[in-house]
């Protein structure tokens, strides 16, 4: 592997002399002999070709290798920055423009882009958005090189660079506050949210009057739901700008966070006062609406941002993601008009692969249907860096690590508040959490990163990107730190609780650390979700998820990491017998009743009504099945698959014996 690496290397050392001696025809012929070799570095031989063809004049030849490049690399900024060159040479000044704001919004380092993008639009008449560009320019100009390289690394996915060279300088200048934001953005790139908000509050009293420092302060303590301290961070900043519409939008999206739709809807509708028909906007007003239950409101705002901008995929989306939602024969045709057009975002693209393929299965067409799906998740997947042989590797060391010698002597917090409902997503983990949040005595809260973050914590050393010591380091901890972590548990989820003796925390990823649930929190209550194989997984292909699942953009992938999550519960079952409790859907959807009795005696709850009822149940609904857990309960949806049969061999593969639905 270190011997290719190193041809990559002097192959492209070669083919960049070439170009800096401005011999472009030569460095060509060497990219078309190294795109047949396997072990090429195609992304990067790619963006050379382009940019040898630009040099030649060769424009047309140029965007076509960059579509090609930018479906293999969405998130590139210099495959979007060489597009604007090329179209600047065919003096498409749109379409440079745009290319150069994606650039710019990938890879803010990129100053060609945003000098030219300057260019284009002081030509053009634009002179607001030339101001800004400016000023942008002007603050990457003022920064220090190392800065401006660990912006481009970041950008480039490479983060142990990036935070090398961070670190570097802020060893130099410990209170440089654009070093600690990037720093911050890294741990938060990295899921290591303690570090990016220590950071960011450091950096933002150091300088609070700067307000991208505070947006980020904001959005990192959104991403650890701690939604109260979030809102008054934003709150501070609409103080500072009142009439400023980001701001407004900003405390909108937290007050949405709190609970408080009232407020954020006021606030979306000021916004749209300043800037009528904002498609983003509209779009958020939309979730905030559906989120509260308000499902024919939720319908009229996304409507409204298509009629605004028509190529605005997430508004799009949302609608096919409202599940009980059909498009028109009209609407249908719009999007597969648009689904191609040259000036989509990579972003917008998927949206609507997505929003097809879900109005192709309501009418049946399977084939069309499938190969939407398909294609969404084939352009999600490559934007990923999800590896499947890695994540069976982690979950593998839990297997080995997690020994019932383990369990034997370590004692945790002993409070027996919280109940974890885990497993894969879709696989009916929200119905669960709604009977049991229909009980008085249970709070539903949300889908909590408390305990994934505390495995990374737990992990890791000083270096946000070191090699992972988790769950190795489970064996070193004694009583009182597990007793410590148990509190701290309880202590940071306090703020998403009612009053109630016992709460809900429903992120299903915690399969992967009842290890450590276990060591920390002996008396909580562990519900294993469980659906039909083909049935949860395809469901999950099917699911456009905001973050966080990136096994689902495979058929192959998801099969493998079903089999990794049965293997590894099927060890919890064996070393800690008994703690788990696992409920089939399919099981509970047939009987409703009896499987509640049951499943609130593990909880040691008594049975209450409201439980049976839980439809009626008013609480605002975060996740992909919001619409459907307010209906009663229904069986049409256990055996859509089976619709998509004869494209699911891949799957088949995966899961091997498990496809059959024996675990």
């Amino acid at each position: 592997m270190a011997e290719q690496s190193t041809n990559k290397e002097s192959a492209l050392a070669v083919i960049e002399a070439r170009i800096r001696n401005k011999d472009f025809g030569g460095a060509l012929t060497l990219i078309y002999d190294d795109l047949a070799n396997d072990t090429a570095d195609l992304g990067e031989l790619m963006y050379l070709q382009a940019v040898c063809q630009r040099y030649l004049g060769r424009f047309e030849d140029a965007l076509t290798t960059l579509e090609q490049l930018k479906h293999r690399t969405p998130n590139n900024g210099r495959a979007h920055q060489e597009e604007g060159h090329n179209r600047r040479q065919l003096e498409d000044k749109q379409g440079a423009i745009l290319a150069y704001n994606r650039a710019t919004q990938l890879n803010p380092a990129l100053t060609a882009s945003w000098q030219q993008l300057h260019r284009l639009l002081t030509d053009s008449g634009q002179s607001q958005a030339a101001e800004q560009v400016k000023l942008q320019i002007e603050r990457l100009q003022k920064l220090p090189k190392p800065l401006l390289a660990v912006i481009d690394l970041i950008s480039q996915g490479k983060l142990i660079k990036a935070e090398e060279l961070c670190r570097k300088v802020l060893k130099q200048v410990p209170d440089h506050t654009e070093g600690m934001r990037l720093l911050a953005d890294i741990g938060s790139r990295l899921g290591v949210l303690d570090d990016a908000e220590f950071l960011l509050e450091s950096a933002v009293a150091f300088e609070p009057d700067n307000p991208q420092l505070r947006i980020d302060y904001v959005q990192v303590l959104r991403k650890r739901q701690k939604f109260a301290q979030a809102l008054t961070e934003a709150k501070f900043l609409l103080d500072t700008n009142p009439n400023n519409p980001r701001f407004k939008s900003l405390v909108a999206v937290e007050s949405m966070q709190t609970g408080d739709f009232d407020s954020a809807l006021t606030l979306f509708n000021e916004v749209l006062s300043v800037i009528p028909q904002d498609p983003i906007t509209l779009t958020s007003r939309g979730h905030a609406l559906k989120t509260a239950g308000q499902y024919l409101a939720s319908v009229d705002s996304y409507h409204d941002a298509i009629r605004s901008q028509p190529d605005h995929g997430e508004a799009w989306y949302s609608l096919a993601n409202l599940k009980t939602y059909r498009f028109t024969p009209a609407e249908v045709k719009d999007m597969q008009s648009r689904v191609n057009g040259s000036n989509l975002s990579h972003m917008d693209r998927v949206y609507f692969f997505f929003a097809l393929a879900k109005s192709f299965e309501d009418d049946e067409h399977y084939d069309l249907a499938f190969d939407y799906y398909l294609q969404g998740n084939d352009m999600k997947r490559a934007q990923s860096r999800y590896d499947a042989d890695r994540m069976h590797d982690d979950l593998q060391r839990q297997i080995e690590v997690c020994t019932p010698d383990l369990f034997d002597h370590n004692k945790g917090h002993d409070a027996p508040d919280p109940i974890f409902i885990l497993g894969l997503p879709r696989a009916g983990s929200t119905l669960l959490e709604q009977i049991l949040s229909s009980h008085s005595q249970v709070d539903g809260t949300l889908e909590l990163p408390n305990i994934l973050t505390m495995a990374h914590k737990l992990g890791r050393g000083k270096q946000l990107t070191a090699n992972n010591r988790y769950p190795d380091v489970l064996k070193e901890l004694k009583g009182e730190q597990l007793r410590a972590l148990g509190e701290e548990f309880i202590r940071d989820t306090a703020i998403h609780r009612q009053g109630a003796p016992y709460f809900i925390d429903k992120m299903p990823n915690n399969f992967r650390h009842i290890g450590l649930i276990r060591l920390i929190l002996p008396n909580a209550k562990i519900i294993d979700a469980r659906r039909h194989p083909m049935a949860c997984c395809f469901s999950g292909f099917k699911q456009l998820f905001a973050e966080g699942q990136e096994f689902t953009y495979s058929l192959s992938d998801i099969g493998q990491y079903y089999r990794d999550y049965v293997a590894l519960m099927a060890h919890w079952d064996e070393v800690l017998p008994g703690f788990v409790y696992r409920v089939q859907h399919e099981e509970l959807v047939a009987d409703l009743e009896g499987n509640i009795r049951s499943l609130l005696d593990f909880c040691g709850l008594p049975f209450e009504e409201s439980c049976l009822n839980f439809h009626e149940t008013e609480r605002a609904v975060r996740t992909p099945s919001s619409e459907q857990v307010r209906q009663p309960i229904f069986t049409s949806s256990l055996d859509q698959w089976s619709r998509f049969e004869p494209y699911l061999g891949t799957l088949k593969a995966a899961l091997g014996d498990l496809a059959q639905g024996a675990e």
